[in-house]
């Protein structure tokens, strides 16, 4: 037997084709039953989506201030226009697996300690020659019910996307693949790496790898997103341009409709700065 909620459901994708009074005769359910569903179903479809959205809030939110805990997450909320139960927010935190770096550090940061880099970028976006200074981040992109991360690195010579890796962790492997893929580049002299202070990025491993490609490592300066916006740029276009048009619903969805853009954006995206030229025309240019 069918359970009458199944029965809703079945009858609710069925009802643009067939007369509706035909379709609870035969589902053997009243007209009050099944209004009274679509009402529950509405409120909780309203309700996912409020979550979706106070999600991907905090998860910006966390972004520029990684030591705010529930309470300090959800004054920020509210400072935003997004009043929300310390409760709720403290539950939409653990579901994204977000915490304090302070109050209660990762198992991995803590034990291994940290390394931060002076900020040697000191946001001097400008570079002479390709490879001489790249800046490294991580976004979220939402997929479907569901996060997934991108991880670029950006040359400041010409904005072009010269690395990147999607995962649906947010962790150090993610960044350490983003970095191989690096291995043979022509890197200018005395070229550097600049990220933010991201657990990721202030790991032992990942000191050893930009040692070992013979970047010098930059750091900016704890919770200020500013000293490395030009990489918060392109997440941006890349999110208004794609991301948000698209909507893709799995990560091999996200992975195609990525990979088209950054093709895109490095290939025919043309820049102002660069007097109308794509990031890779600008280079080649540079290079005759």
């Amino acid at each position: 037997m069918v359970l009458k909620k199944d029965r809703f459901k079945i009858i609710d994708g069925l009802r643009e084709k067939y007369p509706l009074t035909w379709l609870l005769k035969i589902g053997e359910v009243s007209k009050a039953g099944y209004d009274k569903w679509c009402k529950t179903n509405t409120i909780k479809s309203v309700r996912f989506e409020e979550n979706m959205l106070l999600k991907e809030h905090i998860l910006s939110i966390h972004k520029m201030h990684p030591y705010y805990g529930y309470k300090r997450m959800t004054r920020a909320l509210s400072r935003e226009g997004m009043p929300a139960s310390h409760k709720r927010v403290r539950r939409l935190m653990r579901e994204l697996g977000i915490r304090s770096v302070i109050r209660k550090k990762r198992p991995f940061y803590g034990k291994r300690g940290s390394v931060v880099f002076p900020n040697v970028l000191n946001r001097e976006f400008f570079a002479e020659q390709p490879l001489e200074k790249l800046v490294t981040d991580i976004t979220y992109i939402r997929v479907g019910d569901n996060f997934v991360y991108l991880s670029a690195v950006l040359d400041l010579f010409n904005n072009e996307i010269v690395a990147w890796q999607l995962s649906d962790r947010n962790d150090l492997e993610l960044v350490l693949n983003t970095l191989n893929q690096l291995n043979g580049k022509p890197f200018a002299d005395k070229a550097l790496i600049h990220s933010d202070q991201g657990f990721q990025y202030t790991t032992k491993a990942y000191e050893k790898e930009v040692k070992k490609l013979k970047l010098l490592g930059s750091h900016s300066r704890r919770g200020n997103c500013h000293d490395n916006a030009c990489i918060e740029c392109f997440f941006s276009h890349l999110k208004t341009e794609k991301i948000y048009l698209t909507k893709p619903k799995t990560m091999d969805e996200a992975y195609k409709v990525i990979k088209e853009y950054i093709d895109f954006y490095n290939l025919d995206r043309f820049q102002e700065k660069f007097n109308g030229l794509s990031p890779i025309e600008y280079r080649e240019k540079a290079a005759a």
